[in-house]
């Protein structure tokens, strides 16, 4: 089996590669000419060099391809100016010229990587009324703190350009699906572990604690899922999934205290106890986009979308994926752990 891989460079993208070469698969990769190349160190793979925004080059490159993996993304949660256009261009355009081309080569199947951002999610506030409102007896509303491929959702609810970039690109896969491209989604959580070269902005959190540059912490939550085991549910999504279908690759529901404290608890740092309330930390991600971002030109460490996504809390179910995948939820420690000694070992901190 060919497989045809984009964003095999990047954090997630390198382990899918990776699970992909274990299995015995043929890999050829999509790189730019400006691509750091670290990420494919010791994998057996045919490179080509192209821009996913150049469709005649990826009709090109997936001539003679079995499947095809579409992992890359401009996943950044803060973009200057005229920049959110080419996120748009990337995430949008680019995944609707990829599967454009897989259907002129007749590709066997495409597993798009969407995300977990374009789920349905509640905020913090409302999950708290639900909890208490609900007294067990009876039905469960389906709206809940805990988000599924069928909790309500609409563009509206996207906050920010990456999230509205990739809630618009699987529209574009699941229409495609529907013109009868073989095409199945696979919504990852929060991937942690090993090789996240930017970092990711959650690989961040790793960072900045091993930095001790948190000194507090606001009320959320995030599913954090290990990279590794990821990689692998997208294989079974290669192999089982249904056209059209979504799936949430999903690990462990976590609070960021919760998050903290076991990287407490993995490095004996101290783990921060003050909570900053929303309205502080809002005012912090204003000034910090406005200095940082606007008058350095450097990515502010905290950033107004990120404080406004943190008012929910991003929690999900993998029930569909275990159903039908075979996906199974395993704990993180483990990655969290391969992640810390990854920052450490290269440099980061």
């Amino acid at each position: 089996m060919l497989a045809f891989i984009t964003g095999a460079t990047g954090f997630l993208g390198s382990h899918v590669a990776r699970v992909l070469a274990e299995q015995g698969a043929e890999l050829r990769l999509l790189v730019r000419p400006s691509s750091d190349l670290r990420n494919l160190d010791g994998l057996n793979a045919d490179r080509v060099v192209g821009d996913l925004r150049d469709a005649a080059s990826i009709e090109k490159a997936l001539s003679g391809c079995d499947v095809v993996f579409h992992v890359a993304a401009d996943y950044r949660l803060w973009v200057r100016g005229r920049d959110s256009n080419e996120m748009y261009r990337s995430n949008v355009e680019g995944t609707r010229s990829l599967l454009e081309a897989a259907r002129k080569q007749r590709v066997r199947r495409v597993v798009y990587t969407s995300s977990v951002a374009t789920m349905g999610f509640v905020s913090n506030h409302a999950a708290a009324e639900l909890r208490s409102a609900w007294t067990g007896e009876g039905a469960r509303p389906h709206t809940n703190a805990v988000a599924d491929e069928e909790s309500p959702v609409s563009l509206g609810d996207m906050i920010g350009h990456y999230k509205r970039s990739k809630f618009m690109a699987e529209q574009v896969a699941i229409e495609t699906a529907r013109s009868g491209v073989d095409v199945v989604i696979v919504n990852p959580t929060t991937p942690i572990g090993e090789r996240d070269i930017k970092p990711t902005p959650t690989g961040r959190i790793v960072v900045d604690f091993l930095k001790r540059k948190f000194p507090a912490y606001v009320e959320t939550g995030l599913n954090l899922v290990d990279a590794t085991e990821c990689a692998r549910g997208h294989v079974q999504a290669l192999e089982k999934g249904r056209s059209g279908e979504r799936y949430i690759l999903g690990g462990e529901n976590l609070t960021l205290k919760q998050i903290l404290d076991r990287l407490a608890a993995i490095t004996g740092l101290p783990s921060p106890t003050v909570k900053l309330p929303y309205i502080f930390a809002l005012a912090a991600g204003v000034v910090d986009e406005m200095v940082t971002g606007r008058l350095l030109g450097r990515e502010p460490r905290a950033t107004i979308d990120e404080v406004r996504m943190a008012r929910k809390m991003m929690f999900v179910s993998s029930a569909k994926a275990e159903r039908e995948l075979g996906w199974r939820t395993v704990p993180v420690d483990g990655a969290l752990r391969r992640s810390v000694e990854w920052f450490r070992g290269n440099g980061y901190v």
